[in-house]
């Protein structure tokens, strides 16, 4: 068996730049520990697959070790390679996933993520590995429904962070997101999920569900130019729509090809 397998850099212009994730062609869905197997084989830290349903697609994706509910950077790759490479028909790209109806319209070069708000509530009682695996002086911890959201003073603190990824892999939590004003853009951010196989995630679209509504309250405006600070980086545009969120990103292919199955 052949199936068609894309690799696109997704929320960069450039090659090398934001975050890889493999979308793999499906004609229908095959058991889930091939798709795991699949997935750690590609060692990406996002692996999409796709299997058409008549005006819909069905999207699920797997990080090296899980399936996540909702990931954006590869939501993303997929509209990519719907839009650009398959010449999809329609402006809006329809996706059924576990976080329910997610689209995906194209603006220019821009791929629009629209996707549930995901809002944190201030958490106190979080556990005193967290700030001890990052090392720093938060000004509020928040949780959303599966990552913490550590808010510090600067994009200097963001940028300095060093976590103990063993420690870190202790916590209870999909990932943990570390934010702060940006110097040039509104917001900045690290994300770092080692209990999901991923020690830092490049680009992280499903953690600005969380980012968006924190920053509108904290600015006082809807809409935003965010960045995350990881050696790959990546910028995104954001927008708050009551309890959805636009994410906006350009992608990058760069390679297609594909993989064989017994």
């Amino acid at each position: 068996m052949a199936i068609d397998i894309y690799q696109v850099d997704a929320f960069s212009a450039h090659l090398f730049k934001g975050n890889p994730a493999a979308v793999c062609l499906l004609d229908e869905w095959l058991p889930d520990e091939l798709l795991k197997s699949i997935a750690a084989e590609n060692n990406l830290s996002e692996t999409a697959y796709v299997v058409r349903k008549g005006n819909h697609f069905e999207l699920r994706w797997f990080t090296p070790t899980i399936e996540v509910s909702l990931c954006g950077h590869a939501t993303v790759a997929t509209a990519l390679v719907l839009f650009d490479e398959l010449k999809y028909e329609n402006d809006l790209i329809r996706f059924q996933t576990k976080s329910g109806e997610l689209t995906v319209r194209k603006d220019n070069n821009f791929f629009i993520l629209n996707f549930p708000t995901n809002v944190p509530s201030v958490e106190t009682d979080y556990p005193k590995a967290l700030i001890e695996a990052l090392n720093c002086h938060p000004v509020e911890v928040l949780k959303g429904k599966t990552d913490y959201v550590v808010v510090v003073k600067t994009q200097q603190e963001v940028e300095a962070i060093q976590p103990n990824h063993a420690l870190l892999r202790t916590i209870k939590v999909r990932g943990v997101v570390v934010t702060a004003l940006g110097d040039e853009v509104d917001f900045v951010s690290r994300f770092f999920a080692p209990g999901s196989g991923i020690d830092e995630d490049p680009v992280t679209g499903s953690a600005h569900t969380m980012l968006i509504p924190y920053w509108a309250e904290k600015l006082g405006k809807q809409s935003f130019y965010a960045k995350q600070l990881s050696q790959r980086g990546g910028t995104l545009k954001c927008k708050l729509l009551g309890d959805r969120v636009e994410i906006g990103g350009t992608a990058k292919l760069y390679m297609k090809g594909q993989l064989f199955l017994p």
